[in-house]
C-alpha cells in the first residue's frame, strides 16, 4: 500500500481528486440521496467515480464517506449501517486505485451542533468519528481525511476519534466562508495554530465560497505557522443555473490551474478540488503543476506579512477619516 507520510515527503505537490456528491449527482444519484448509499446499493456507479479521478492524475482519492459518521447515516435511516457503509466505499475505492494510489478516507461533520450551543458532547463525537475511522481503516485505506469541518471542537474530536482507532496519518480541513472565517467563527490563524500541534500530517482549507477566499486563508496559515504542511481542496467556485434547469459552477478548469499555481507558491503540499470540480479540473490543475516549483519559503512569508501589513494599515481608523475627509 502507498505510504502517505512518505509521498509528501518527496518534492513536487500530491494531486488529490475534486468532488464526489456533485459528480454522482451527475451520474444518476437521486436529488436528496445521500451519496454514501451508493457504495452499497450502486459500487459500480462509486468505482466509476473514482476510476475518473485517477484517470485525470490524481495521486490520492478520497472515499464516498463525507457523510458516514452513524448521526448523518440516521438522518437516512441508515445509522446501523455505519461499518458496511464506510467498509464498503473504502474496498471499492482501494480496488480501483490498487497500490500505487492513495486511499483517504473521508470524514466530514456529524451534522449536529456542539455544546454549548447544542446537545454534543465532545465525549459522544470522539466516539462517532472512531466508529467510522475504524471501519475506514478496516476497509484498507492509507489515511484518514478529516474536510469541511467549521466548529474547532469538532475538528478536535474527529482527529482525537481517528487516533483512538487507527494510527494512520490524518490530515484536516476547515471551510472558511464567512468574511475569512468558518461558520463558527474560526480563522484560520486560530485553526491551524490549534490544530497543527495534535500531529496531523498536513492542515489547510477546502470548499468555501472562492478560489480567493481559499488563497487568503490559506496565506494566513502559511504565515502563522510557517513549519506546517498546508492541503487545499477548494470548490469550483459558485453554482448557477443556466436556462433554469441546468447547475454549473463558475470556476472552469483554466481558472483552476492557474489558482493551483498561486497555491503552489504557498508551498502547499496537497490540492485537490471541491464542490462543483470535474476530472476535467483535476487534469488541469496536474497539469499546470508538472513544471512548478515554489520560491523560496522566506520570500513568501515575507510577502505576506507585508501584504498583512498593508491591509491592515488601509483599514486603520485613521486612514478611514482620512479618506472620507477625502471624499
Amino acid at each position: 500500500m502507498p505510504d502517505l507520510r512518505k509521498k509528501l515527503s518527496e518534492p513536487g505537490i500530491l494531486v488529490m481528486d475534486g468532488a464526489t456528491g456533485t459528480q454522482l449527482q451527475q451520474m444518476g444519484l437521486p436529488a436528496g440521496m445521500a451519496p454514501e448509499v451508493w457504495n452499497l446499493e450502486n459500487p459500480e456507479a462509486v468505482k466509476k467515480h473514482y476510476q475518473s479521478y485517477i484517470e485525470a492524475g490524481s495521486d490520492a482519492i478520497l472515499t464516498n464517506t463525507f457523510g458516514g459518521t452513524r448521526p448523518r447515516l440516521d438522518m437516512e435511516g441508515r445509522g446501523h449501517l455505519v461499518r458496511e457503509i464506510n467498509i464498503a466505499a473504502a474496498r471499492l475505492a482501494r480496488e480501483v486505485a490498487g497500490d500505487e494510489v492513495l486511499v483517504l478516507g473521508s470524514m466530514g461533520p456529524t451534522g449536529l451542533l456542539m455544546e454549548p450551543m447544542g446537545e454534543l458532547t465532545y465525549e459522544k463525537a470522539v466516539e462517532y468519528f472512531a466508529e467510522q475511522a475504524a471501519a475506514l481503516a478496516e476497509g484498507g485505506v492509507d489515511g484518514i481525511h478529516i474536510e469541511t469541518m467549521s466548529d474547532l471542537q469538532e475538528a478536535k474530536a474527529a482527529i482525537e476519534g481517528a487516533r483512538q482507532a487507527t494510527d494512520l496519518p490524518v490530515t484536516i480541513t476547515m471551510s472558511f466562508d464567512m468574511n475569512g472565517r468558518t461558520m463558527m467563527g474560526v480563522r484560520p490563524e486560530d485553526a491551524i495554530r490549534e490544530l497543527w500541534p495534535m500531529g496531523v500530517l498536513a492542515v489547510g482549507a477546502n470548499c468555501g465560497r472562492t478560489l480567493q477566499e481559499n488563497l487568503e486563508a490559506i496565506k494566513a496559515m502559511r504565515t502563522a505557522v510557517p513549519e506546517a504542511t498546508l492541503i487545499v481542496k477548494p470548490n469550483a467556485g459558485l453554482p448557477h443555473t443556466e436556462d433554469g434547469i441546468e447547475v454549473v459552477y463558475d470556476v472552469t478548469p483554466e481558472i483552476m490551474a492557474e489558482y493551483a499555481r498561486l497555491f503552489g507558491e504557498q508551498h502547499v503540499k496537497m490540492m485537490g478540488g471541491c464542490c462543483g470540480s470535474t476530472p476535467e479540473h483535476i487534469a488541469a490543475l496536474k497539469n499546470s503543476l508538472a513544471d512548478f516549483t515554489p520560491p523560496p519559503l522566506e520570500e513568501v512569508l515575507a510577502r505576506n506579512r507585508a501584504a498583512t501589513s498593508e491591509e491592515s494599515e488601509s483599514d486603520s481608523p485613521s486612514r478611514r477619516r482620512r479618506g472620507s475627509r477625502r471624499r
